[in-house]
């Protein structure tokens, strides 16, 4: 018999996991001629969610709880987990339920078809709609800059078939995304679409800072294109820079008594190209710091106990 593992990385969302248990409970024992464990990875939550966890471990054995020694951020957490697996076929969803655990039956079709990667791709969400705007010009622009195939739209959430998943554990990477590693590593996902829920309870750990985060790495992980721009942009103004000052020098040289720039031209030129060095520098920054993260990678995350990983 196969077997299908599901992991549900959480962080302070005890509001949604005894109802994520159930409806995904509900959902496999709808599915004949499988075996399934649930994997919840709890990145050190500060509400009543190791309680919670440990509850529904004691209640049903296919429940196995990952408690994280602190919050490694939700990619290192994620791909923890999944490391941890042991089934044929692994899927992941959120504990939120924005996206439908329905699709999982739809999800394992396709893999028994043969596809090694199966992807939920959004194509509408209840989420605010400026929200969504900003998402798709995200995906857009990462689409058009990196150097690889970029897929809008998905995070993720979806199936990965074992061999993938054995592909994972070659990959040293602090900032392990998902939705690049995947076209990074060539494989071609099948996607299947689907309207993203609201967040029906609990609040989201996400804030414009870390989405911005994340979206750097994504870029800098895909993309030599801000390092391509710095030097073409540097040579630009380099070339306006020089006809500028040659053309202040004639007009002066011409109009010498009669012509007076005074400071203020004089100062902007100094902050602009003052705030274009730090922006590239920014740029060089984030680059130097994913080598970083690579050259002293150690391991994804501190375990700090395992439930029903006995076996």
């Amino acid at each position: 018999m196969k077997k299908v593992s599901v992991v549900i990385p959480c962080y302070n969302e005890e509001e949604n996991i005894s109802d994520s248990y159930s409806l995904l409970k509900n959902i496999i024992e709808t599915i004949e001629g499988y075996e399934f464990e649930i994997i919840f990875a709890d990145n050190d939550s500060t509400d009543n969610s190791e309680k919670i966890f440990r509850d529904l471990a004691q209640k049903d054995k296919r429940v196995k709880v990952i408690l994280n020694n602190r919050n490694f951020g939700p990619e290192c957490s994620t791909m923890n987990a999944l490391l941890s697996s042991s089934g044929d076929a692994v899927i992941l969803v959120m504990a939120d339920r924005q996206d439908p655990y329905e699709l999982i039956p739809e999800f394992i079709k396709k893999w028994e078809d043969g596809e090694k990667v199966v992807w939920g791709q959004k194509i509408a969400s209840k989420e605010s709609k400026l929200m969504y705007m900003v998402r798709s010009l995200y995906y857009k622009i990462i689409k058009n800059l990196s150097d690889i195939k970029q897929y809008k739209h998905v995070i993720g959430y979806g199936l990965y078939d074992k061999s993938v998943i054995e592909e994972f554990r070659k990959i040293k990477d602090h900032n392990p995304i998902l939705r690049n590693i995947i076209p990074t590593l060539g494989y071609k996902p099948f996607l299947i679409q689907y309207k993203q829920n609201i967040r029906e309870k609990g609040q989201t750990t996400y804030n414009f800072f870390k989405y911005f985060d994340t979206a750097m790495n994504s870029l800098i992980h895909t993309s030599k294109a801000p390092m391509k721009m710095m030097i073409y942009t540097g040579g630009i103004f380099s070339v306006i820079s020089l006809f500028i000052g040659i053309c202040y020098t004639i007009f002066k040289l011409t109009h010498w008594t009669t012509f007076s720039a005074g400071i203020a031209p004089l100062i902007l030129i100094v902050t602009f190209f003052v705030s274009m060095q730090m922006l590239f520098l920014g740029i060089i920054g984030e680059y130097l710091m994913a080598v970083l993260d690579r050259v002293s990678f150690t391991k994804y995350v501190v375990e700090k106990e395992r439930i029903n990983f006995e076996e």
